[in-house]
């Protein structure tokens, strides 16, 4: 007899080979998912709004269509959650800033109109920090996320919510967003398998510059099985790749003879710690010893572009804080104001130079990685912070020096998975990005997959299925769509 932990955490591969065998029931599960989030959610604070009752209505008629032999896809009756600057009509989207008043969509967004499609149980929209603009659990409206492993320590960000439940159990596929690496930083500080796909592969309703929605859970191959359902097309998305036919259920591939780059300095921002780069080194020789050709990359960033994408952010911010009146303005988080503020008044031919600058970084990172299959690095130069800084650097100077690594891939276009390779001493998760040229997103998961397969046993996850104490007092914003928070 399964517990209700193992019901919670089932592999969604697993999970949907039980419905179709009739063994497992997608309402056992979803009850299950239930009783952990009850359980956790207190400390983890990973909810802007769920729904337990219409999710589980949602659950019962999964149920109706397996016992029918007619789900309506890959991940019929699958718990899954969206980050809440994922469109879902009726449901506010506050965009985790106690300064905006919410947006309440008319229509869902590509993603959650793929996700009902295929009979995902939507759980409920995951919190995230303010503009998503912070590289934590920390948001002005939400107040701190927390990671499963350790109630002390960040969950990483922008898609901390999200995280914070593929961690802690919360069934097994939830969405985030990446702009500079906001759905792999949580990958690496929460030991999660995650992908940045390609930009475009994934339509959006809001396509912005270098910015990407992917998967996020405990499973390559479950990150794998989402995309077979994220990437569909939706003629909304203008700036989406073309329909392609891609058999994401691909076995795990071979690495030999395969060129990896070992990219170990980020040419900017801060220097890696030792643990971290320790824990990549190592995730590299397994490849080398399986065969790959493995080469070092010099470092294709510098602290002037990463500087100048930092401006090009603060600008567009800005111009959001002043649009609110200035009692709402002084709600958002301080650290994004003092942010905000070095993008005031900048000329419009300072903004143009950031943005032939962003230019550079694509050619940059193209040209750097062009001649690799793969291309290793760290994601983020240190492990997890404490879950209240809300940068992993003090020191407004220091916003973003932590994205060296991830943003260059953003502004590329190119994927890049994120696989847990390590551990501190102290037993904060390490991953390794992985990232491929433009549009080899398989590719990608399929180097991903085999390093998940073949990684030393010490550097497999070992889940955290219980809850971790947080202080008293703890505020949190979760709430039903019958009582929204305004």
């Amino acid at each position: 007899m399964l517990t209700e932990q193992a019901l919670a955490t089932m592999p969604a591969v697993e999970m949907v080979a039980r419905f179709a065998d009739r063994t497992l029931s997608p309402v056992q599960v979803h009850d299950a998912v239930q009783s952990v989030i009850e359980a956790r959610e207190s400390v983890l604070n990973a909810f802007w709004v769920r729904d337990p009752e219409a999710s589980r209505k949602a659950a019962l008629a999964s149920e109706a269509r397996w016992a029918a032999g007619e789900p309506l896809g890959p991940i019929d009756g699958v718990p899954v959650t969206l980050k809440e600057n994922v469109a879902r009509r009726g449901v506010p989207m506050p965009s985790g800033n106690a300064g905006t008043e919410p947006v309440v969509p008319e229509a869902d967004a590509p993603i959650t109109a793929r996700v009902l499609e295929s009979g995902g149980v939507v759980l409920g929209s995951t919190v995230m920090p303010d503009w998503g603009m912070l590289s934590s659990g920390v948001s002005s409206r939400h107040g701190i996320s927390r990671s499963p492993w350790n109630a002390a320590w960040t969950t990483g960000g922008s898609s901390s919510g999200a995280g914070a439940a593929a961690a802690g159990g919360y069934g097994p596929l939830h969405v985030g967003t990446d702009i500079g690496g906001s759905i792999r930083l949580p990958g690496t500080w929460l030991g999660l398998a995650t992908l940045k796909p390609s930009y475009g592969r994934i339509p959006l309703d809001a396509p912005y510059l270098g910015r990407a929605a992917g998967p996020m859970a405990r499973t390559v191959a479950d990150a794998a099985l989402f995309m077979g359902v994220l990437s569909q097309p939706d003629p909304r998305d203008w700036t989406s790749l073309p329909p392609q036919d891609i058999d994401w259920s691909a076995p795990a591939g071979e690495v030999r003879g395969l060129r990896v780059g070992v990219h170990l300095d980020a040419g900017c921002g801060e220097p890696c710690d030792a643990e971290v780069l320790a824990a990549v080194n190592r995730a590299a020789a397994v490849f080398e010893a399986a065969g790959a050709v493995v080469e070092p990359v010099e470092p294709f960033m510098r602290q002037d572009l990463l500087d100048d994408l930092d401006l090009f952010w603060r600008v567009r911010s800005w111009n959001d804080l002043r649009a609110l009146t200035p009692e709402a303005g002084q709600r958002v988080h301080p650290h994004i104001i003092r942010w905000c503020q070095g993008g005031a008044d900048v000329p419009g031919t300072r903004v143009l130079e950031c943005y032939q600058q962003i230019m550079r970084i694509q050619a940059r990172t193209v040209a750097a990685t062009d001649p690799y299959d793969l291309v290793l690095s760290p994601v983020a130069p240190v492990a997890a912070f404490p879950a209240e800084q809300p940068m992993p650097f003090a020191g407004d100077a220091k916003t973003m020096a932590h994205i060296g690594f991830t943003a260059p891939y953003n502004m590329s276009g190119q994927p890049a998975a994120t696989v847990n390779c390590g551990f501190t001493a102290d037993r904060r998760p390490v991953g390794v990005q992985i990232a491929g040229r433009r549009f080899d997103d398989l590719g990608v998961l399929r180097a991903a997959a085999w390093y998940e397969r073949n990684r030393p046993a010490d550097a497999v996850p070992d889940w955290p299925d219980s809850a971790p104490g947080a202080p008293t007092g703890e505020k949190t914003t979760c709430t039903t769509l019958e009582g929204k928070k305004p």
